[in-house]
């Protein structure tokens, strides 16, 4: 099947090429999906696509007049996509709903340790051969408060981690997690409480109407004086202006941020040759208390080789027309 794959990084290709093993015909495409790019998957009967690409109506409409009818996505989320729209076009899509979810549990941790520990700080210093400890103090991680808003695969793996360094463990999720209570004594709280009691805050949603903005000014009101506050789940999670403002009032006292709400255009892209234009994530860049990372948390040789050897197979499925396991539910 000749598929169009969309926004396709250097880094993915060569686990593409393993995958598919010369069974499926791949035009790997650098351009993000959108209504000026559609006309690149001509003569393609599918298209694979990124968190970055944009299947708008509009979009979905081109596609399918151009004969696309299938869409694989490499990616467990599908808020970039009007599934609506697909449904009435009747477009076939399917998704890679578990990659890793150590890759990104592992990377949460990672930024709160770097946070915490001020390593980047530590770092630049050194090479500017500036050994001083002075402004360099940290906290033990063991005996703090951990609160994971989500507790989903990835939260879990979260959850454990944390639990393994000695926090307390606090959750909010509309379903609680029996073996997660009964392994790591998770105490399941409602969202006040949780932001109220934690000292360290980590969230793993799925980005929907209703969890948009789970952190906006009400929430961090609620939160402790110097909370860190970590995301690398999705950026419509975090209403940024006001992380800002907690972060220049002080009741934000870190800031760990893989994604980021506006980061199409932004993320994944080589800018360093041009003038920023987010003032708002230029802000961010100010702080010393803040770390981040465009959207890498899953960027590991296990999970690369997960998202495109499922990807794979489900271009499988859809040229045989048989069930993946991984269709979207559209109902």
């Amino acid at each position: 099947m000749k598929t169009a794959i969309y926004s396709a990084h250097k880094f993915e290709r060569e686990y593409f090429k393993e995958a598919n093993n010369d069974k499926h015909e791949l035009v790997m495409i650098e351009e993000a999906l959108s209504e000026n790019t559609v006309q690149m998957a001509a003569g393609c009967q599918a298209i694979c696509i990124f968190v970055g690409d944009k299947a708008s109506a509009p979009v979905l409409n081109k596609l399918s007049a151009a004969g696309i009818f299938f869409i694989a996505l490499r990616s467990a989320g599908y808020n970039h996509l009007d599934l609506p729209e697909a449904k009435k076009l009747n477009i076939k899509l399917a998704r890679v709903p578990e990659y890793s979810p150590y890759s990104v549990a592992e990377h949460a941790i990672a930024l709160m340790l770097a946070l915490n520990r001020k390593l980047i700080h530590a770092h630049n210093r050194i090479q500017e051969l500036n050994f001083s400890l002075d402004g360099l103090t940290g906290f033990d991680m063991h005996g703090k408060t951990a609160g994971i808003i989500g507790t989903g695969k990835i939260g879990i793996q979260v959850a454990r981690i944390l639990y393994g360094f000695g926090c307390k463990i606090l959750a909010f999720d509309t379903v609680e997690n029996e073996e997660l209570k009964k392994d790591c004594q998770v105490e399941y709280v409602n969202l006040q409480t949780l932001c109220a009691q934690s000292d360290i805050i980590s969230l793993h949603l799925p980005l929907i109407e209703k969890t948009k903005h789970i952190v906006k000014n009400e929430s961090i009101a609620w939160m402790k004086k110097g909370v860190m506050l970590i995301n690398t789940s999705r950026g419509g999670l975090v209403q940024t202006v006001d992380v800002v403002e907690g972060l220049k009032s002080g009741k934000i006292g870190y800031f760990g941020m893989d994604v980021y709400e506006e980061e199409e255009g932004l993320f994944f892209d080589d800018h360093s040759q041009d003038i920023l234009q987010d003032d708002v994530i230029a802000r961010l860049m100010t702080f010393r208390n803040v770390l981040i990372t465009s959207h890498q948390a899953f960027l590991t040789d296990t999970a690369l080789q997960n998202i495109t050897s499922t990807t794979i197979h489900n271009l499988d499925c859809f040229e045989a027309g048989i069930p993946s396991g991984n269709e979207l539910n559209m109902d």
